[in-house]
């Protein structure tokens, strides 16, 4: 098999439509293109049947019912839905009052897509405890319990982290929400169609997920909320029809959702095979990245991982050098560009990792079509350009010198 390049290494970010799932969505572009919400003539029946049938299919893969299905745009919308329409319902104070009104509990390293509706919340009257994880980015049931007060009304933590991979004892804090009697909403876009899920095992009451994660469409995804046990109710951000059970009003993405369905079937029958696989693959470049070169960290706890994704800092080299050194592979530095400031990633900072790692750092995600020729070449393809790099780096060499460059008193001129 030839080599094609470039190479796609950064499925943590989006993954290609699965061929089966594009498939299924073509007829409904132009042969069933029927509103859902016709309910007086055929086309609006099948389309109707179209979406019952995508909220069976995932609501079988996280384990629900598929009356607990809300079908949203992605999981930036379905956080917003959950985080804000829970705060709103269970508050324990109105608005204006001048007390607070209400606690909520999430994390310093979570997506931007919850930090920003905590701090919008924040600005509303509530209050809302950062929690910050140890070394290994991996967040417990006792840091949630420790962080609690009797007003606390909501936590909302990533079941998987989309920088490092790491996994947080969901289940755990799950259970620790329930007792509580504390709503549990955790945003699982890295999680789900990668590994087995369960809301209820895991004591889950509302769940964000995309379908563009799991070789689905762009612009779709779920947000699962807890009919039973407790019953969850949300105040919606969105009014105007009354769609998806008055949480997110407008007309829907038939062929969207009918994507989503088809990528949620297929991954409940093939994600442990690709989980194996994939695992292979990260263990393989890990082994050997770490055994050809030194000053070389991977970030993240060492077994609570998702095992398609990587995380790797190395000393003495700049990211954003290195991606142009390994143009062909398709991947993410751990710098992310602003238009006026490059900034070292704040969920490495968040790990204790200091700027110059964090700015030397790469995230590998494999997927689904991913081959032991692409891993292999990557491989090579990184250890050449570290090592070219840091021929360049006079630093580098007093490493290799064994000068401690953090003790190092550097003289303005």
């Amino acid at each position: 098999m030839s080599l094609k390049l470039p190479m796609y290494m950064d499925h943590a970010a989006t993954t290609p439509c699965d061929p089966r799932v594009v498939e299924a969505m073509l007829p409904y572009f132009t042969e069933t293109f029927g509103n859902p919400g016709s309910r007086n003539h055929s086309f609006g029946w099948e389309s109707e049947e179209a979406v019952d049938k995508a909220r069976r299919q995932v609501a079988d893969l996280i384990g629900a019912d598929r009356k607990e299905i809300v079908f949203t745009s992605g999981s930036t919308e379905s956080n917003n839905i959950a985080i804000k329409g829970a705060a709103n319902m269970y508050q324990k104070a109105p608005a204006g009052s001048g007390e607070c009104r209400g606690h909520i509990i999430t994390a310093n390293i979570e997506h931007k897509a919850v930090l920003d509706p905590c701090k919008r919340l924040q600005k509303e009257g509530f209050e809302v405890t950062y929690l910050e994880p140890g070394p290994d980015g991996v967040f417990t049931k006792e840091m949630v319990e420790n962080a609690m007060r009797d007003d606390t009304i909501l936590v909302t933590l990533l079941w998987a982290n989309n920088e490092i991979g790491t996994v947080n004892e969901i289940p755990e804090i799950g259970k620790l929400c329930h007792d509580k009697g504390v709503i549990f909403h955790t945003d699982a876009t890295q999680w789900v169609g990668k590994m087995p899920t369960d809301v209820n095992e895991a004591n889950v009451d509302l769940l964000s997920l995309s379908g563009h994660k799991m070789y689905g469409p762009k612009g779709v995804g779920a947000l699962y909320v807890r009919r039973r046990r407790p019953r969850v109710r949300l105040v919606p951000i969105t009014e105007g029809g009354g769609q998806e059970r008055g949480y997110r009003s407008g007309t829907l993405n038939v062929t969207g959702i009918v994507g989503l369905g088809a990528a949620a079937e297929i991954a409940k029958n093939e994600m442990a095979a690709d989980a194996d696989r994939l695992l292979k693959f990260r263990n393989k470049m890990e082994t050997e990245i770490t055994k050809q070169l030194d000053t070389v960290q991977i970030n993240g706890h060492a077994d609570r991982r998702l095992p398609h994704m990587t995380n790797i800092s190395f000393g003495f080299v700049e990211g954003e050098s290195l991606m142009m050194a390994c143009k062909d592979i398709a991947m993410s530095s751990g710098s992310a560009c602003t238009s006026a400031s490059l900034e070292p990633s704040y969920v490495l900072k968040g790990l204790g990792i200091g700027d110059d790692l964090a700015h030397s750092s790469l995230r590998l995600s494999f997927g689904r079509w991913t081959t032991e020729e692409e891993v292999d070449y990557a491989i090579k393809t990184i250890v050449e350009a570290v090592n070219k790099l840091r021929v360049l780096s006079p630093l580098y060499d007093m490493h290799k010198e064994g000068i401690d460059i953090s003790k190092i008193e550097w003289a303005a001129h």
